[in-house]
């Protein structure tokens, strides 16, 4: 504060400047912040030195740099530090529900997995939903949270919240569910595709760490995918990009819930995985088993397949972005190596020989929780704003 004026100085400016970009960025380093300001490096270096000093900003090892990344030792990541605010966070799945709260800067404070059929009542679910948050707030001593943010497992048009599919989520065709959770929870809402939330989730925390080109894929009951592309989440020009669990495989006889034939989702997800199963198991109970604890052959042989059936779509959409990474999330994500070995070995065959050169295919580093942090990631983005 200058003591002539009365007003911030020009150095305390800066510092604010600076700790803006950090709050609202993602792994920011100096020389980031040099060439994202134009300052020269020793302003920045003064500011950011102020800000350590002063408990606004930590510093942090760098992640593993993708491909395309560019080349040089990485310096270090400056993480702006988290007020007492929190925020609340839902994944609705088909068959459960998640809840956290979070901090205004993405982290996740507390969570909880609820054993709900959202589909079948969607009103149930955002009730139970809204009282799950509430008690994870009293549990946590949180008086009010500052907004929430949440997933469903279908298409959002962007700039109304509306659910518009009449076929992946037919009971909740119409709906505004972001309208619903304002209604019950009394803060500002937002509502995003799942498969969305969890490229964001990886993005922050998760495997696409360090990369700026990725498809992040959500294989379970359904099939989804989230995109990032040169580090922002892309969602298209009305919010529906990604759905791709209706790209059709030719001279597939299987019938999809949207009336078509050969739909990737019916061929490929854990309905039809666990279908596989119930004739090859049949002594095994398939609606309650965790794949990811099934480790014989025929179960191996299962996955792989239903991997690289899920490949060749993914290899006209690798031809199409050029990622770096592919991230497989959800049930069959989690489900063990061999499903990712299914997904490599059709990008390898299907996908160009450039293309499919520079691409990692890995299982989710959240694992089934990339949704529910990506949606924490939303919700401190939306408290900041």
């Amino acid at each position: 504060m200058s003591p002539t004026t009365g007003r911030p100085s020009l150095r305390d400016r800066t510092r604010d400047e600076v700790f803006a970009l950090i709050r609202d960025s993602r792994d920011l380093t100096r020389s980031a912040l040099v060439e994202l300001t134009g300052l020269p490096s020793s302003t920045i270096g003064h500011a950011v030195s102020r800000l350590l000093a002063e408990g606004r900003v930590t510093e942090s090892a760098p992640p593993a740099k993708g491909p395309g990344s560019g080349s040089g030792r990485p310096g270090s990541i400056l993480n702006a530090v988290a007020t007492t605010t929190r925020t609340g966070a839902i994944d609705f799945g088909h068959r459960h529900f998640r809840v956290a709260l979070g901090d205004d800067q993405g982290n996740v404070v507390d969570e909880e997995i609820v054993q709900l059929n959202v589909d079948q009542s969607p009103v149930r679910g955002l009730d139970a939903a809204a009282a799950s948050l509430r008690e994870l707030s009293e549990r946590n001593g949180v008086a009010a949270l500052t907004c929430v943010a949440a997933g469903v497992p279908g298409p959002i048009e962007m700039d109304t919240g509306l659910v518009c599919s009449t076929t992946t989520l037919s009971n909740w065709a119409g709906m505004y569910p972001a309208r619903e959770l304002e209604k019950r929870l009394g803060v500002p809402a937002l509502v995003r595709n799942d498969a969305s939330a969890g490229a964001l989730g990886e993005l922050h925390h998760g495997a696409g760490r360090g990369h700026r080109d990725f498809l992040y894929i959500k294989a379970s009951h359904g099939i989804g995918a989230g995109m990032v592309i040169r580090g922002e989440l892309f969602e298209g020009g009305t919010g529906f990009a990604g759905e791709i669990g209706h790209i059709i495989i030719s001279g597939r006889p299987e019938l999809c819930r949207c009336g078509n034939r050969g739909c990737l989702e019916a061929v490929v997800s854990v309905p039809s995985v666990k279908e596989q199963l119930s004739h090859t198991h049949p002594h095994l109970d398939v609606d309650a088993v965790d794949l990811a604890t099934l480790n014989d052959p025929v179960t191996a042989r299962i996955l792989n397949e239903s991997g690289r059936t899920m490949g060749t779509v993914l290899a006209g959409l690798c031809d199409l972005l050029n990622p770096t990474l592919l991230i497989i999330g959800g049930e069959l994500g989690a489900s063990g190596q061999p499903l990712i070995d299914g997904v490599r070995a059709s990008v390898n065959r299907f996908a160009q020989p450039s293309t499919s050169s520079a691409i990692q295919v890995v299982a989710a580093g959240l694992g089934q929780r990339a949704e529910l942090v990506g949606n924490v990631q939303l919700a401190a983005a939306l408290a900041r704003a």
